[in-house]
């Protein structure tokens, strides 16, 4: 959510980036939101001269009883029942206001960097860099799904029995696999100087209204029947909203923080959920990152947590490229972002395994996570996030990239601890 002074000040620079972002069925909420804060400060004024004309009134009513002037008196009493009825008013009027300035207010985008490319959706991110090198064997790579079904390590047959489509048992290898890469991640974020967390992995709607838009829980989360928590789509989500209504200390700041959680997702959109493998699912479990800083750290942050998962992913012998992500490919909170994507020697292309975003004060805002600087001024703090690894997709790199001809699946050195000292896994 944008600072209101904003649109006060600058129309025109709000809804410029509107535009930016593809978007202009929003354009209106800016005048809407300026003619209606216009009214609240106006409904304001007259309120305030009515309660200090109400309170000058009651003044004046024990020196008239006192000399003897009821009548007077009672006059006045009748006047000041009416200001105080026509002062009720204001502020029901104004609480109205107030209440859809800001659901309005929450609807607007925030204002993207200077520097992020302008496109209508994420075929015109722009790579930036690569890092190791995208190799394609001699040999074909079998399809994700069938790699791990070698090692028994798959079974969506009976995942879908007892819980439909979108959902998978990993086991033996595989399942040891994926927990292994989750808890490398931790150390390695732990090593990076972050507080490792478990988070609740169900939150509030006001929580959830806090750290997304609405579109995107429209379309991500699912709600608990009769209470009033969501499913967690990451773990960020609860990560964040634990500063929820917080004055912090700027001795405290930067906070970072590295936590583990199931995620559940409808996956409701153009994407769909995968048939056959495990890329895009209901339910997976991701190692995540948060921090929450003073405004002027939030872009050197935003830097180191990009280049956090492009280290880690190299210590997987994973290449991988870091893609910048477009103007309309920014969701609604988003300041800037970058995917960093993974190398699939199978299909010859990179895809998305961590997403990085700097989201400066609009989760802030909408959650008041504020800290009070040295002036004793409250200010709101800046956001970011970014996932370490979100295994089983990350899965889908690391076999592709560390299998051999005969079936095995190379260890690379930094996980084979967490392997029980296996320097490779090999078909059943």
């Amino acid at each position: 959510m944008i600072d209101i002074k904003l649109i006060r000040e600058d129309r025109e620079k709000v809804k410029e980036n509107i535009k930016k972002k593809f978007q202009e069925e929003k354009l209106p909420l800016v005048d809407e939101v300026f003619e209606l804060d216009k009214r609240v400060r106006e409904v304001q004024v007259k309120a305030d001269t009515l309660k200090a004309e109400k309170n000058k009134l009651s003044g004046e009513i024990g020196n008239l009883m006192r000399d003897g002037k009821k009548e007077e008196a009672e006059k006045i009493k009748e006047e000041i029942a009416k200001e105080a009825d026509e002062i009720t008013s204001l502020e029901k009027e104004q609480e109205e206001l107030t209440k859809s300035i800001k659901e309005k207010m929450m609807t607007i985008p925030n204002i993207i960097a200077d520097d992020v490319p302008i496109g209508k959706d994420d075929s015109e991110n722009v790579e930036e860099q690569t890092f190791g090198e995208a190799k394609v064997p001699s040999f074909e790579i079998p399809y994700h799904s069938d790699i791990m079904a070698s090692f028994n390590g798959l079974d969506k047959d009976a995942a879908g029995r007892v819980s439909g489509n979108g959902f998978y048992y990993l086991m033996g290898d595989i399942a040891r696999l994926h927990s292994s890469i989750l808890a490398y991640a931790r150390d390695f974020m732990i090593e990076k100087g972050f507080i490792y967390c478990i988070p609740p992995f169900m939150i509030r709607s006001d929580a959830v209204d806090g750290v997304m838009s609405f579109a995107e829980k429209e379309n991500m989360m699912y709600k608990i029947e009769g209470e009033d928590l969501y499913l967690i789509g990451t773990s960020e989500h609860s990560m964040i909203a634990k500063f929820k209504d917080q004055i912090l200390k700027e001795s405290e700041l930067p906070i970072t923080m590295t936590s583990y959680s199931p995620c559940f997702r409808k996956e409701v959109g153009a994407h769909g959920i995968e048939e056959r493998g495990v890329y895009r699912i209901h339910q997976f479990e991701k190692q995540e990152m948060i921090v929450v800083c003073k405004p002027e750290d939030s872009e050197e942050w935003y830097d180191k947590m990009w280049s956090y998962s492009v280290e880690l992913f190299q210590n997987l012998d994973i290449p991988v490229r870091k893609l910048v992500c477009c103007s309309g490919d920014l969701a609604d909170l988003k300041y800037r972002s970058c995917d960093i994507e993974a190398w699939s020697p199978r299909q010859q292309k990179y895809f998305e395994v961590c997403s990085c975003s700097n989201l400066t004060d609009a989760q802030a805002r909408r959650l008041g996570i504020r800290y009070k600087d040295e002036n004793g001024n409250k200010v709101f703090a800046h956001t970011l996030n970014n996932t370490v690894v979100a295994p089983p997709r990350m899965l889908i790199a690391f076999l592709e990239n560390n299998l051999q001809e005969d079936g095995s699946v190379l260890i690379p050195k930094v996980l084979q601890p967490y392997m029980g000292g296996k320097e490779k896994i090999e078909v059943q």
